[in-house]
């Protein structure tokens, strides 16, 4: 059996010489260099929208809690307006038992004596109001 004689040296060579044409002088070829471009900038993209993610979450959880604190302090509001409407009928009472002052044909009013003040005052603090007050009832009778 004989093989046919043919310069193998030349098979060899063309194949490897176009196939380094293309490895050796560019690298990668660019579509490929053109996509890991392409991912690494979505990843960047990708990192700072987590970032800025996070800093809205956080920006959020304080909205949340000063929409509680706001939300509190509306509810105390409410509260208290709801008791004026008490206190102000009380005031109304209060003033319509008070005695209209006389005036004298010269025009001159009487002074009238007003009722009791009407204010609460918490019994939690009364001890030390009362001390206080006779403290200062003590020095300025020890000035007389």
């Amino acid at each position: 059996m004989s093989f046919p004689t043919r310069p193998l040296s030349t098979h060899v060579r063309q194949p490897s010489m176009a196939g380094n044409a293309n490895a050796g002088s560019t690298g990668p070829p660019p579509a490929l260099v053109a996509r890991v471009n392409e991912k690494k900038a979505e990843l960047e993209n990708l990192k700072e929208l987590r970032h800025l993610s996070a800093a809205v979450a956080s920006q959020m959880e304080a909205l949340e809690q000063k929409l509680a604190t706001l939300s509190d302090g509306t509810e105390a509001i409410a509260l208290v307006m709801g008791n004026w409407t008490t206190v102000l009928r009380a005031i109304n009472m209060a003033s319509s038992k008070l005695p209209k002052p006389a005036t004298d044909e010269a025009g001159t009013t009487e002074t009238v004596a007003l009722p009791q003040t009407l204010v609460r005052i918490p019994t939690e603090h009364a001890p030390a109001l009362q001390a206080q007050a006779q403290e200062a009832e003590g020095t300025t009778g020890d000035e007389e």
